[in-house]
């Protein structure tokens, strides 16, 4: 622990140090090269500016290496350092903790040796040396849910607030919009405001954050992204404005490339002496020291990491002053460490776990890290933990398999003629992603529109089942539909029936003989003795008498049905051909739907039946009672005619499909029967297996989410509904001016087909919202979306829904798409390259 003489010194070298042009403080050493960057101006409205390194080039990849073989081991490197990462963890704390389990050692940025203390755990708190400018005390925000029904809605948000974020709230009526809302009562710095926001929207909340000016109104900010990665193209930032009525996307500057790993730091320079400080406290031990330098600390082992507020992070830990008189907590870590800090956070390995995924995630976290380090350097730091960067929770948030992937693509990143990219992506991009320049106002060669899939029918090779069966070929439409019957009785060993069925074959008559073995094949499934039939059993009457033996075992109608019922079921116009003794028998199948009738309303009892109405009866009825053995499940995607089916309990099942089985696909609202059907994963099926354990016969629909790569993710489709008053409340500033709120238009759409323009239209006027700000305007997940229109009784809008796919901006890489590349056999180059364009990957170090 550092004397008081020592820290004494200190003080008086950072006085005379603030005496030139701009305090600065050197990550690596006054005597490297250095950067000149200007502070940015602060204040109320200020647009955030993106570092620029003096010499551009220092991150420029002369001749970039294109890796061929992912799975290589000696690519080249270019044989620079690994650089380090600045994170800010609290930028407007009141107090800090910094503790470890084993020795804390600290010092002070103007100190070149990090000295031992005598403590594990210290509490720091800011101190006012003199007082601030009334510009530069913190702004605080709040947390509101606006554009709510009704009051009931409002409370259950409240609830479900205080459950989330355990913070006391209160609901608010807005009596322009007639709208309810939720707002949390405790106000927090900007930083804290902003996880806040996040923690509630991936709870599936749409929150916002206001500032309470000093007149008292509530100012509306909007997110930048709602918990997924959303960030603006280089130079762009979501700026919250504490006086301003809007949150701006700020038209995005060229960017030269990221700051090299020497950088100069300038905490906004003052021609003044240090107007705060640090001051450092221990538990029974009292006041240790002060200081207005910035104050390092360090654990003296990697086993024992340092804790900020109880929580490890990997790297040492800065703490100083900010100009707003809180502290800035910030964790210096090298880049590798701290991309394995974001990669489980930003990619669940537990919802999606496949390397190769994890791997993309990994480089695209590495390259936009490294492409927007400096970001904040005017304030002390390079990124946010939050979505405004990349979320980073530090090490208690790794994981084994996201370690593996960042440690395995150790260096690479995503270059573009032979500099990092701005790797920007999105959590899910409904089956296509957008250009940049239609969100973010700003062309960037490498985010372009690209379809989230593998290009071609190749997209659902891999996940093709084929059979050697042929299917039937049947052009009667009445016959289409026996085809499946036909081959479910197949598999139950029902004899004379042909492999390939014909429409001449099932038009015939069925004969006695066939239809006698038929019956028999059906007590056998029934647990029945075989019925004692005539010559009349391919007719009709006698045909519905036997089979009902064949299934009950008696003619149970009788029973069940009196003569008012059977004359009341037998609505058929040649009902008086039907023999006394059958009647109750065809009057009860007709009524469940297992004996058919024909066009005109008639049964013709007297006429041999086809074998297609045969055959109809006798499987809809065996499948009614179950008989079939018949399973359900969820298909998970196929790999070499192997499945895996999820079984309606929840329990997986691997399951080999027969070279011979059945294969049928529903197209439209009918069953047909093919040659090879595509299993994508979550298509809703039904199945048979043989005595070998083989599937033998399988029938598919259609997923509902489609085939796009990104289907497995929750919000590949969703749906809105918002009544005018709450489409005014959530466009807040947006329809300021219009009067009521009378309709929305979609008048341009991007190439993926994401609205670019919404005009807004009022009773008043009109106004037209932009580009990646529809999406933040109206709080919806997406601008991916159609709208369909609600009317009231005179003919007059009353609501919107909104029908949409994906979650987030929608440019680059699509998260959840790259885990469904990956599925599909992708590796992390081919998944980069699908979603990045022209892109090579490079290993810098």
């Amino acid at each position: 622990m550092c004397n008081f003489r020592a820290r004494s010194t200190v003080a008086i070298l950072l006085a005379l140090q603030v005496f030139s042009p701009a305090f600065v403080f050197s990550q690596q050493g006054a005597n490297q090269k250095q950067p000149v960057v200007q502070p940015t101006q602060e204040g109320p409205g200020a647009q955030q500016q993106t570092s620029r390194p003096a010499d551009s080039s220092e991150w420029k990849i002369a001749d970039p290496l294109r890796i061929i073989s992912p799975d290589q081991p000696g690519i080249e490197s270019s044989g620079k350092q690994e650089p380090t990462i600045r994170v800010a963890l609290a930028t407007d704390a009141r107090a800090a903790t910094i503790s470890t389990s084993g020795h804390l050692m600290n010092a002070t940025d103007l100190a070149t040796t990090l000295v031992a203390m005598d403590v594990p755990r210290v509490r720091l708190e800011p101190r006012l040396l003199s007082p601030l400018p009334a510009s530069d005390y913190p702004d605080t925000y709040r947390i509101q849910i606006a554009g709510l029904a009704s009051r009931a809605d409002a409370e259950e948000k409240s609830h479900a607030v205080r459950e989330v974020t355990g913070e006391d709230s209160q609901a608010s009526y807005d009596t322009e919009t007639k709208t309810w809302g939720v707002l949390i009562s405790a106000r927090h710095p900007q930083l804290e405001a902003e996880e806040l926001r996040d923690r509630l929207e991936a709870a599936g909340l749409e929150a916002t954050i206001v500032n309470v000016d000093a007149s008292g109104p509530l100012l509306n900010t909007t997110s930048p992204r709602a918990a997924q990665k959303i960030k603006p193209a280089p130079g762009a930032q979501t700026s919250i404005t504490p006086q301003s009525t809007q949150a701006r996307i700020n038209a995005p500057q060229q960017n030269s490339g990221p700051a090299p790993a020497t950088r100069v730091v300038r905490p906004a320079a003052r021609f003044s002496l240090p107007s705060r400080e640090v001051v450092a406290s221990a538990p029974g031990a009292g006041r240790l020291f002060s200081s207005s330098a910035p104050i390092t600390f360090a654990s003296d082992s990697e086993t024992t990491p340092l804790r900020f507020d109880d929580r490890p992070y990997r790297g040492r830990i800065e703490v100083f002053t900010n100009t707003r008189g809180a502290l800035t907590v910030v964790n210096v870590l090298g880049l590798e460490d701290y991309v394995k800090g974001v990669v489980p956070n930003e990619l669940s390995a537990g919802g999606f776990p496949l390397l190769e995924a994890h791997k993309a995630q990994a480089i695209a976290a590495r390259t936009y890290a490294l492409r927007n380090r400096g970001q904040f350097m005017s304030q002390g730091y390079d990124l946010l933990p939050t979505t405004r960067s990349q979320v980073y929770r530090g090490l208690v948030s790794e994981n084994p398999l996201s370690s593996r992937a960042v440690d395995e693509t150790r260096g690479i990143v995503a270059t573009y003629n032979g500099e990092p990219i701005n790797a920007l992506y999105t959590s899910t991009c409904g089956g296509r992603t957008e250009d940049a320049e239609n969100i973010f106002n700003d062309a960037v060669p490498y985010l372009k529109a690209r379809e989230c899939a593998a290009e071609g029918r190749a997209a659902l090779a891999p996940f093709t089942i084929k059979t050697t069966r042929e299917p039937a070929e049947l052009h009667d439409e009445q016959n289409v539909t026996l085809a499946r019957e036909v081959a479910l009785l197949t598999i139950q060993n029902f004899n004379s029936l042909r492999a390939k069925v014909s429409d001449s074959w099932l038009n015939a008559e069925a004969p006695v003989l066939e239809v006698r073995t038929w019956l028999a094949s059906v007590a056998n499934l029934a647990h029945q003795t075989a019925p004692t039939v005539t010559e009349e059993v391919n007719r009709p009457p006698a045909f519905a008498t036997a089979l009902s033996m064949a299934v009950f075992g008696e003619s149970r109608a009788s029973t069940l049905l009196n003569n008012a019922d059977v004359e009341y079921f037998l609505a058929v116009r040649d009902a008086s051909e039907i023999p006394a003794a059958n009647r109750a028998d065809v009057a009860m199948l007709i009524r469940d739907g297992y004996l058919a009738v024909l066009p005109d309303a008639t049964l013709h009892p007297r006429e041999p039946l086809s074998r297609a109405r045969a055959l109809h009866s006798i499987a809809r009825l065996l499948d009614g009672r179950g008989l079939l053995q018949l399973q359900k499940a969820t298909a998970r995607p196929a790999v070499a005619d192997a499945l895996i089916l999820r079984s309606t309990r929840g329990k997986e099942l691997p399951v080999k499909i027969n070279a011979e089985a059945f294969l049928f696909r529903q197209i439209g609202e009918t069953v047909y029967p093919v040659r090879a059907v595509a299993l994508v994963g979550g298509e809703p099926v039904t199945f048979h297996v043989n005595a070998s354990g083989e599937v033998d016969y399988l029938e598919v629909r259609p997923a509902p989410g489609g085939a796009a790569a990104d289907r497995f993710s929750p919000f590949t489709n969703w749906t809105t509904e918002l009544s005018l008053g709450q489409a005014q409340a959530r466009l807040g500033h947006f329809a300021s001016g219009i009067g009521s709120l009378k309709d929305l238009r979609v008048l341009a759409r991007g190439r993926s087909g994401r609205a670019t323009d919404l005009e807004v239209i009022g009773t008043d006027g009109t106004r037209q919202v932009l580009g990646g700000r529809i999406r933040s305007a109206l709080g919806l997940r997406e601008q991916l979306f159609v709208i369909e229109r609600k009317y009231d009784e005179s003919g007059r809008i009353a609501g919107f829904t909104f029908l949409g796919r994906g979650w987030g901006h929608g440019v680059g890489m699509c998260q959840v798409g790259a885990y469904g590349l990956a599925r599909q056999g992708f590796n992390y180059e081919q998944i980069l390259k699908a979603y990045y364009t022209g892109i090579e990957l490079t290993r810098l170090y």
